[in-house]
């Protein structure tokens, strides 16, 4: 299982979820790609 792209997935997902709440769903998927790949590849070791 490929686990940054997992985690790719999910911060997206929360990060547009945050991005509606700050009114900027740009900014909050691209927190959430990289807050995602970062837990990602944490998993991955």
């Amino acid at each position: 299982m490929n686990n940054v792209g997992a985690g790719i997935a999910i911060g997206a997902g929360i990060g547009a979820a945050i991005g509606v709440a700050l009114g900027n769903i740009a900014v909050g998927v691209g927190v959430g790609i990289a807050v995602g790949a970062a837990i990602g590849a944490t998993m991955q070791k």
